[in-house]
């Protein structure tokens, strides 16, 4: 098993979130559960609100027909419940989140050694940039809010699925050409495999996290369970 992961002539560093970054569980048990148990009340009190509206909207597009608000309503928890990476899903979850954010009822868990890392490649001038299937809207406050406090100043920039879906090629070039860095002088970070062959074939560097004590990396040559193990070169 490989204890370090060594990686030449990186200028960026393009992060996931769930289970990269953050804690799968944290997504699962903490941010999920609060998004749809407000969903229906949510929707009912603002779904005349001019970003709710338009999101609604969305959904009636997605879905190919005019939708009544409960029929809006049951979709978008139908989509929570099977966690499709639908961008008006993501959209609203992030608007109730915001909710959840503002009162205090939860922060942002970041692991300890991404936290340090994250600050080191800052430090040393690396551009940081996410990647994530939460919106954009949720990733700012996800590191607005996190135990950390507010970290949203350590990265450049943030990516959703407006950008295109996180396993396909297409998705990576079209960030490439927004960096304006060589494909190979950016670092993608993920535990997810599809979405890091797909970034593959766009030519960055990747590397997978395998952050769960259960797995044996022996099987993952090269990867890490932990940021610690990556040394720039």
């Amino acid at each position: 098993m490989q204890d370090k992961r060594k990686i030449n002539s990186i200028k960026a560093i393009l992060l996931d979130i769930e289970g990269t970054i953050s804690s799968i569980s944290f997504v699962k048990n903490v941010l999920f559960p609060y998004a749809r148990n407000h969903l229906r009340s949510y929707i009912n009190q603002h779904k005349n609100d001019i970003e709710v509206k338009r999101l609604l909207c969305d959904v009636d597009e997605v879905v190919g027909q005019k939708l009544t608000t409960e029929e809006q309503i049951k979709h978008l928890i139908q989509w929570t419940n099977k966690d499709k990476k639908i961008t008006p899903l993501k959209a609203i979850q992030g608007l109730i989140w915001e909710f959840g954010y503002r009162n205090g009822e939860y922060k942002g868990h970041v692991y300890k050694d991404a936290m340090e890392n994250i600050q080191a490649w800052y430090k040393k001038g690396l551009s940081l940039y996410i990647f994530s299937s939460g919106s954009v809207f949720a990733q700012k406050l996800f590191f607005s809010h996190t135990e950390y406090g507010d970290i949203t100043p350590l990265f450049t920039g943030f990516f959703d699925t407006t950008t295109g879906a996180k396993e396909k090629t297409s998705s990576y070039r079209y960030i490439l050409k927004e960096l304006e860095y060589g494909a190979f002088e950016v670092l993608f970070l993920s535990d997810s495999q599809k979405e890091l062959d797909a970034a593959h074939q766009a030519c960055m560097q990747t590397c997978l996290v395998v952050r769960d004590a259960n797995i044996n990396l022996e099987e993952f040559a090269g990867q890490i369970k932990n940021f610690n193990q990556i040394i720039f070169e």
